[in-house]
């Protein structure tokens, strides 16, 4: 399994921005799909957003659609999650997930890898 390591997490107000971060390890990084999800307080882990192996194919929940944006570097084995127009209700711990194909994970029981998270905090 490929060893996954976020970066990027903080504090920010309403309407800011932060990239996140996730690092993976090993040479086969373009043979993952990857994820992001996020965890508030006291709800369940949910879909963010997913990137094909060759970072072509993009698809993100409704909630974040046209202000979240993932992109992939497979050169640097890196996935990054760019976060705009940031609101309260996009306080959560994200993790960065990965399964191996094409596979899509948009479910917590279907990635194969997770890294321990970062927290984003989005202040009102």
């Amino acid at each position: 399994q490929v060893q996954l390591v976020e970066s990027g997490g903080g504090l920010v107000q309403t309407g800011g921005s932060l990239r996140l971060s996730c690092l993976a390890s090993g040479r086969t990084f373009n043979t993952y799909t990857m994820a992001w999800f996020r965890q508030a307080p006291g709800k369940e882990r949910e879909f963010v957003t997913a990137i094909g192996r060759s970072g072509g194919f993009t698809y993100y929940a409704d909630s974040v659609k046209g202000r979240f944006t993932i992109y992939r570097d497979n050169a640097k084995n890196t996935v990054y999650l760019e976060m705009n127009s940031l609101k309260p209700e996009d306080t959560a711990v994200y993790y960065c997930a990965a399964r191996r194909s094409d596979y899509v994970p948009t479910t917590p029981v279907t990635v194969e890898s997770w890294g321990q998270g970062t927290k984003v905090t989005v202040s009102s």
